[in-house]
């Protein structure tokens, strides 16, 4: 069957929020997507899904080894949205049978393991994409247009900057999921930031990351800096309600990541408002004290790497901001854009000996969706499709062999920390 034009078919690999959300495309654009099956070991969430995208009881399964053993490849694709130490795990079984995927970030929880992920799709001849949503984003993929187009020449240095909310800390850094690598299997700077240095290595093209280094702690959200009569959980603490971090305030009164804090939320499941004040006082871990969990993970860290051309680039992470913000400023031979994603447009500034020796600016307005992505999460699951049918891939491509260099420079920085020491990134064959 001829490809271009023709539906994509696929099967969903962990049945939560993100992958949910990548494969709505099947709803709003049925012509180019189809979900013909479901993997997920828990069965309210088969169930569920399988009833959202109508699925017969054989086209669920518990796990893609399952899958593969009993129905062998019964799609074109696989929306893989497990946890990180799931990912590579989940999507061997998945290339070996024939699948082409779509993984979620980060690609896998150690260097090994993201290369053996790259052997075993090259041998099997799969595509596999990574869901490093902000390329897609209008904000960072008109900026990395201008960049190719050469408006300010070569880079020299490039910063970028994650400012995680004091809401969005305490619910995925700090109560959450991502709390602590042990559990998680990531650091929170590739839990979080590995979309930040993937934009990095991507505006610097075909140039490879060389050298890096990495100083970071975890410094406010721990026992010690606990407020006094601070208690072990929100709804039993005398000073809950003047605290920001309130899981009361966050997760009830403002509905706040409902997704994260109630079971199946993101399923359609409701829970009711006694429901939800129980849990938080007795066994929902999105009730305790932010001081007072076991997370271990920083709250700030600093990356600065040179890359093979002797260019430059820092990324800044800092957990419990004010505001939520992704910022970005490239300088250039011929110029630099700066500009902050949220803010919904950037900044190009080039050398203006017309204007006395100082400069022109021009602004570039983006229409940035209310999502937390900049509106890249749908442009991305297109994207996938287009490739899948043949067509050429977009400026955006997040290709696996094209986003392995971001995870090379967190990997590496995460060492650094550790070691205090400047670290090698090591030259991989990414053609």
């Amino acid at each position: 069957m001829e490809r271009k034009n023709r539906q994509i078919t696929a099967v969903i690999v962990g049945a939560g929020h993100r992958a949910l959300i990548y494969a709505s495309l099947a709803e709003l654009h049925p012509e180019q997507l189809q979900i013909v099956g479901v993997v997920d070991p828990d069965p309210i969430r088969r169930e569920r899904t399988a009833n959202k995208f109508k699925l017969a009881p054989e086209a669920q399964f518990e796990s893609t080894e399952q899958l593969v053993r009993l129905a062998g490849k019964i799609a074109d694709a696989a929306i893989n949205g497990t946890m990180d130490a799931l990912h590579v795990e989940t999507t061997l079984p998945l290339l070996e049978a024939g699948y082409d995927v779509l993984l979620e970030k980060p690609i896998g929880t150690s260097e090994e393991q993201v290369l053996e992920l790259l052997e075993v799709a090259r041998r099997n001849r799969r595509t596999v994409m990574i869901c490093h949503v902000l390329r897609y984003a209008p904000f960072y993929a008109e900026i990395k247009k201008r960049v190719q187009a050469g408006v300010i020449g070569d880079i020299l240095t490039m910063q970028t900057a994650e400012n995680i909310s004091y809401h969005h800390m305490a619910v995925a850094f700090i109560r959450g999921k991502w709390s602590s690598e042990a559990k998680c299997g990531s650091s929170i700077l590739m839990s979080k930031c590995c979309h930040d240095l993937d934009l990095l290595a991507w505006m610097k093209g075909e140039v490879a990351p060389a050298w890096v280094s990495s100083f970071g702690a975890l410094t406010y959200f721990r026992p010690d800096r606990a407020p006094e009569g601070a208690g072990e959980r929100c709804l039993d603490c005398a000073i809950e309600p003047a605290c920001v971090y309130s899981a009361k305030k966050h997760y009830i009164e403002q509905e706040r990541w409902s997704s994260y804090v109630w079971p199946h939320h993101h399923l359609g499941i409701t829970t009711s408002h006694e429901r939800q004040m129980e849990s938080l006082l007795t066994d929902n871990p999105y009730g305790r004290c932010v001081w007072k969990c076991d997370n271990d993970v920083v709250d700030h860290q600093s990356v600065a790497v040179q890359f093979a051309d002797g260019s430059t680039a820092t990324h800044t992470l800092t957990g419990g901001a004010s505001k939520p913000s992704r910022r970005i400023h490239l300088i250039g031979t011929e110029g630099e854009i700066e500009g902050v994603m949220e803010d919904g447009y950037f900044v190009i500034r080039r050398p203006d000996p017309r204007k006395g020796h100082e400069y022109s600016e021009e602004r570039v307005a983006i229409n940035v969706s209310r999502d937390m992505h900049g509106g890249g999460d749908i442009r991305l699951i297109e994207d996938f499709v287009r490739v899948l049918r043949g067509e050429t891939p977009s400026l955006s491509s997040t290709a696996l062999e094209c986003s392995i260099n971001g995870h090379l420079i967190g990997f590496r920085a995460d060492r650094s920390m550790a070691e205090k020491t400047v670290v090698k990134i090591p030259e991989v064959d990414v053609q």
